[in-house]
């Protein structure tokens, strides 16, 4: 008797683990062609007078812009240090951030945006 709720436990078990068992994962095809950038990306834009005091006042793609303004950003050090979320202005900054001391690098983007043509 007691040997047939050990065999009934050990099938209990093993159904368990076999339940537990992840899908497998279809493997992701590969295509020979490389991506190629928007041309939204490429689309040179020309910043306003702002803004030209921190990236330059050429007109120059919105990816580049971005690039300059975070080189600006570490160049000066102007990362908070407990909240590496937040910029903090520096005179220069302050008039693009809209008077504002300290904004997160996701307004950043939105904020930037306005000072773009």
């Amino acid at each position: 008797m007691a040997a047939k709720k050990k065999a009934k436990k050990s099938a209990k078990k093993s159904a368990k683990k076999s339940a537990r068992r992840p899908a497998a994962r279809k493997a992701a095809k590969k295509s020979g062609k490389k991506r190629t950038p928007s041309a939204a990306f490429m689309k040179p834009v020309t910043p306003d007078s702002a803004l030209s005091a921190v990236v330059g006042s050429s007109p120059l793609p919105r990816t580049e812009l971005t690039k300059k303004l975070w080189a600006y950003i570490k160049r000066n050090g102007l990362q908070d240090s407990k909240n590496r979320r937040a910029i903090n202005a520096d005179d220069k900054l302050r008039p693009v951030f809209g008077g504002r001391s300290q904004v997160t690098m996701f307004d950043m983007s939105k904020i930037v945006n306005k000072h773009v043509s």
